[in-house]
């Protein structure tokens, strides 16, 4: 008898609870969030999706990726399975596996002098999310797919073309399974020179309609600066040209991405900072959350030349007022 993990239903709460799945939570938040910079992408996804084609976002990180198939996926109106790739799976990982042994006992006293135990022993098949979402019609979204090895993602080949699954030989019960009309399917990468990543089989590609995601704008972005932190136009674009800036420098050892916008954004907000170059509070954090992605030096802290790049972005594009002297942070 095989068992199998429960899809992620788009509106049932936990089972006797009055309380949200975590992973639904994850689904329904990203529904929403605004579709800012991404309303004409998000349209064109959608099409290819319910004409029955797989979807590939391809992008850097913070460019929105899992933010867009989280809401494309809750716009198809199935449930959904979530799946993030890693270097240790392997097609059970994917597929399933047997997950221990399941032994039933029979005891006959029919005749009273006499006891007859019979006992039965068989293994347990567990289903995985690839197997569950194919059988059940679910939208699967595998983050990040490119993490896992190629030889992993064999299977998802004649999935998404011949609408077959292959099960191992010592599978359910079945050499394999009708993959349901309703199942789509919505993979993102990152580029390959990421860490922990592998190239994509050209083969599994080839069956996808790949979207290729290059970030937000400048408008975007100060959009979902005012829309996640509350702050006004004025101070989101601060952050977000003091960001943007670094990043356009290359004078950094990890991209800077809208995350860190997000970051500096939300915890001035919380902290009451002002987003000025006078607010010693405000400069720290800009240090912490930017400083980590400088290049190193032979120490391995931060360049000293690169440190004051940064002080030098913040001085220029978070001014203070009336000419007040800029706070001067530190880096650990």
């Amino acid at each position: 008898m095989a068992q199998r993990p429960t899809p992620i239903d788009r509106c049932a709460p936990l089972p006797g609870t009055e309380s949200e799945d975590p992973m639904l939570a994850v689904v329904n938040a990203a529904s929403q969030l605004p579709a800012i910079g991404l309303a004409a992408v998000e349209a064109r996804a959608l099409f290819y999706l319910q004409a029955g084609f797989p979807l590939h976002l391809r992008g850097p990180a913070g460019s929105g990726k899992t933010t867009l198939a989280l809401r494309l996926a809750d716009q198809l109106k199935r449930p959904v399975m979530l799946l993030v790739g890693d270097a240790s799976f392997d097609t059970r990982h994917l597929v399933g596996s047997e997950g221990g042994t399941r032994t039933r006992r029979v005891v006959d006293r029919y005749i009273s002098t006499v006891m007859k135990v019979e006992s039965e022993t068989e293994s347990v098949w567990l289903d995985r999310t690839l197997t569950v979402a194919c059988m059940e019609g679910c939208t699967l979204v595998y983050d990040e797919f490119n993490r896992a090895p190629a030889t992993a993602n064999n299977v998802l080949l004649t999935v998404l073309e011949e609408r077959i699954l292959v099960l191992p030989k010592a599978g359910r019960g079945e050499s394999y399974v009708k993959v349901s009309p309703d199942f789509r399917a919505i993979f993102t990468s990152n580029p390959v020179d990421h860490v922990g990543t592998h190239p994509a089989q050209d083969a599994l590609v080839d069956r996808m309609v790949t979207i290729d995601l290059e970030g937000f704008d400048r408008t975007a972005e100060i959009a979902i600066l005012r829309s996640r932190a509350g702050l006004s136009a004025g101070d989101a674009a601060r952050i977000v040209d003091v960001v943007r800036d670094f990043r356009a420098s290359r004078e950094y050892a990890q991209r800077p991405t809208l995350r860190a916008a997000l970051m500096i954004a939300e915890l001035a907000a919380r902290g009451g900072m002002r987003i000025a170059c006078d607010d010693p509070r405000f400069v720290a954090l800009c240090l912490d959350i930017l400083g980590a992605k400088l290049k190193p030096a032979a120490d391995g802290l931060p360049h000293p030349q690169q440190r004051a790049l940064l002080q030098k972005l913040i001085d220029h594009f978070c001014p203070a007022a009336g000419g007040a002297k800029p706070a001067r942070g530190s880096l650990p």
